[in-house]
């Protein structure tokens, strides 16, 4: 048992030593036995909470999951959370216990579990603990409800999402009885705070098996993001597409780097189209102005989902520009810039090629122009070229000297970095100057200041 954290074994055998026994629980549980490193040290004891804490006068212990029989023991700063054996009993509001209770044995405990891949239990001297086949359904990649399905899913309808969720991380299959109560009870997903539906969701999204959770649940996942239901089947009658919308977006996600405002990004980019579509006279598919309202669409959805400021303002951006055509050259790369910033830049042209890779393959020729894009912004960058207001070579003291104020100041750099970025002039301060002159006409009154 070398793979224990050691925090735990302290844990554990402090709490022996006091006549108590305990076992490490959880997803420590269930990594150790896939092979992949653990963390976090959960442990289930018979020890009342009282006992726990005085088990440990010389360690700091935290009281705050007292409530529901959770201690948490600081080991070096290491935290290692201590739950007393407990049953759970009455989720009326379809989220917390009514009422809990401690339990007796292990087993009692495991048996409150949501699945069988989690209801196993670890002993550095006795072995696994595991009342209800979850090493088989871990080798099987299976995951199950432990008892009746529906019952667990009422009990807290998290855990519909922990189900998806699980299924993208960890690329297993819901067993037909879960998968089945799971659709049956996910309107009960709307009685969960949004903090937690967001963190499962997030985790979802940046699973690797997404794509197929994407395509199996839409029905589920539409609970949350609704425009996911209306894709399904949608025939976007372009030749640019061999899927339908929910697969292309499926496609794009799974594409997309790992990050969390990319994948939102990729699952958000076309989530206006069917509300925009327009079939011509020829019968191709259109979805004028689709960007612009699916941005609208994000910013609504994810501020309900109370992401973070970030995230708010950087998913909607992607949104709004992933179709706006990029040519390959360097004046329009820094109108990009200018636009956009360095790191946003960066992040539209992966999903803009997660979105081309989720075309029909006769069009994934386009991957060269991305390159060639990345390497003119690298240029770029390394030319330290201007196409900015905080790159020109003038200041704003230089513009108030001439006798400009207020937006006039803002209106006259505008000016100048459109005309650096265009090649018109060089970001020289001389030139930059005399080219203001030239133009002062475009201005308000200039008052040349004479000292």
């Amino acid at each position: 048992m070398e793979q224990l954290p050691q925090e735990g074994l302290f844990v554990l055998e402090r709490l022996e030593s006091a006549g108590f026994e305990a076992y490490f629980v959880g997803g420590l549980v269930r990594d150790l036995l896939r092979g992949v490193p653990a963390h976090d040290a959960d442990l289930a004891s018979n020890a009342p909470p009282h006992s726990v804490i005085e088990a440990f006068p010389d360690v700091p212990v935290l009281k705050t999951g007292l409530k529901h029989g959770t201690v948490t023991v600081l080991v070096d700063h290491v935290p290692v959370e201590v739950t007393t054996y407990r049953t759970e009993t009455g989720y009326s509001d379809g989220r917390h216990p009514d009422a809990v209770r401690f339990a007796k044995s292990i087993e009692e405990d495991l048996s409150r579990r949501d699945f069988t891949i989690n209801a196993m239990a670890l002993h550095p001297f006795r072995g696994i603990m595991d009342p209800f086949g979850g090493r088989e359904d871990l080798k099987n990649g299976i995951l199950r409800c432990v008892g009746n399905a529906e019952t667990r899913f009422t009990e807290d309808a998290l855990r519909i999402l922990r189900a998806l969720r699980f299924s993208s991380v960890l690329s297993f299959s819901l067993e037909k009885t879960t998968a089945e109560a799971a659709r049956k009870l996910k309107g009960n997903i709307g009685l969960l705070s949004r903090e937690r539906v967001q963190s499962e969701c997030s985790k979802l999204l940046c699973g690797r098996n997404v794509r197929d959770v994407l395509l199996r649940y839409p029905d589920i996942l539409s609970e949350i993001f609704p425009f996911l239901k209306e894709m399904q089947g949608f025939n976007q009658h372009n030749e640019h597409h061999c899927f339908d919308l929910l697969e292309h977006t499926a496609c794009a996600v799974e594409t997309i780097a790992p990050r969390l405002h990319l994948r939102l990004a990729a699952l958000l980019h076309d989530c206006a189209k069917p509300g925009c579509f327009h079939l011509d006279e020829t019968g191709v598919g259109h979805f004028y102005g689709h960007a612009s309202r699916g941005a609208k669409i994000a910013e609504e959805l994810l501020h309900a989902l109370k992401y973070d400021n970030l995230t708010l303002k950087r998913v909607p951006l992607l949104v709004k520009w992933h179709d706006a055509p990029i040519e390959e050259t360097s004046r329009m790369i820094k109108r990009r810039l200018n636009q956009l910033g360095e790191e946003a830049l960066r992040d539209l042209l992966l999903l803009q090629r997660a979105d081309t890779l989720a075309l029909a393959p006769q069009y994934h020729d386009r991957l060269v122009h991305f390159d060639r894009l990345d390497e003119i912004l690298d240029e770029v960058l390394q030319q330290h070229a201007c196409f900015s207001v905080k790159k020109l070579a003038v200041s704003g003291n230089d513009l108030r000297r001439l006798g400009f104020a207020g937006r006039a100041i803002g209106q006259a750099q505008r000016l100048l970095v459109d005309a650096v970025i265009d090649e018109t002039v060089e970001n020289n301060r001389e030139q930059l100057l005399e080219y203001l002159q030239e133009h002062k006409k475009q201005f308000p009154p200039v008052h040349t200041n004479t000292e």
